[in-house]
């Protein structure tokens, strides 16, 4: 049962779908908006340590992104494009007009998306491990051809969602391993999240993920519009990140104009559930920079 920042929830409908949303905070505070990476992850899941952090001074706002948790069903393709209309229309629900995006792999693709196209609705971007940033990936073609088999990739979701293989994989991708703050629970709901995802007939990879894929080339990749974002950056990674190298984030931080590196020690790709600690001093370090020099982020109330 959900406690704490996440006991309550707004579902928020939008034309493809609902949009499940947590919140907490000074309402009148500067505003955070949390967004969680692809497969297995939910808002709880992913922010259950760094949401009531953040929570203590700021308006934080974390969403299940569409087929994740309690935002289903969703109708359509939800890949970069679309998911970046979902951060828009959030925002304009909230009556938000600037907030610090904060994303993890996907979240963070989807981040670095939004803040390009729409720079004035951000007042800052924190990346986390962020996805999108590749030209090549290894075995491309390969790669490419197995996510055009959407049986499958639904056959593939029933078998991961198996108690044993699912706890087997999860200590493999956590880095501190059986050592995880709170791992039991941390199962409990990457377990309900793999029930949820067999019960919707959803595919192990989410449209985002198989989109970005082309067969010789990504097709998503930000690294070469870099240079032009126009908001304040913190770049966050796991020093054992086997998903997002430490060269690529480095590329990445030297693209992007006055973009800030914290690199994790004993952090994986899942940073903020490997170290929570550190990853929450990170992001309020940054975030009480941009307060300084900002005074705050901009809000509609109409």
């Amino acid at each position: 049962m959900s406690t704490g920042v996440f006991a309550d929830h707004q579902d928020v409908d939008l034309p493809q779908g609902p949009l499940r949303v947590y919140q907490a905070g000074p309402a009148g505070a500067p505003c955070v908006v949390l967004l969680h990476g692809a497969m297995l992850d939910t808002a709880e899941l992913t922010w259950r340590h760094l949401m009531p952090a953040l929570a203590r001074d700021r308006r934080v706002v974390a969403v299940d992104m569409p087929r994740h948790g309690g935002s289903r069903p969703w109708e359509g393709l939800l890949d970069q494009a679309r998911m970046e209309r979902v951060v828009e229309e959030l925002l304009d629900h909230l009556g938000v007009s600037r907030a610090v995006l904060v994303g993890l792999s996907m979240g963070g693709g989807v981040g670095i998306g939004y803040a390009l196209a729409r720079p004035e609705r951000v007042a800052g971007l924190v990346a986390i491990n962020p996805g999108g940033l590749d030209d090549k990936r290894p075995l491309q073609l390969l790669t490419w051809l197995s996510l055009q088999c959407s049986p499958l990739l639904r056959w593939s979701m029933r078998w991961a969602a198996s108690p044993s293989v699912l706890r087997r994989s999860m200590l493999r991708t956590f880095a501190r391993g059986e050592g995880t703050r709170d791992l039991g629970v941390l199962m409990e709901l990457i377990g309900a999240e793999a029930r949820r995802r067999v019960e919707h007939g959803e595919r192990a990879l989410d449209d985002w993920q198989i989109a970005a894929y082309g067969p010789r080339r990504m097709r998503l990749n930000h690294i070469p519009e870099l240079p032009r974002l126009r908001v304040p950056s913190l770049w966050v990674h796991g020093r054992e990140d086997a998903l997002v190298g430490r060269a690529v984030m480095r590329r990445a931080v030297a693209a992007a104009p006055g973009a800030v590196l914290a690199e994790i020690g004993g952090a994986g790709h899942l940073a903020p559930l490997d170290q929570p600690d550190e990853v929450a001093a990170a992001i309020t370090s940054f975030l009480d920079g941009l307060d300084r020099a900002a005074g705050g982020c901009d809000r509609d109330h109409g």
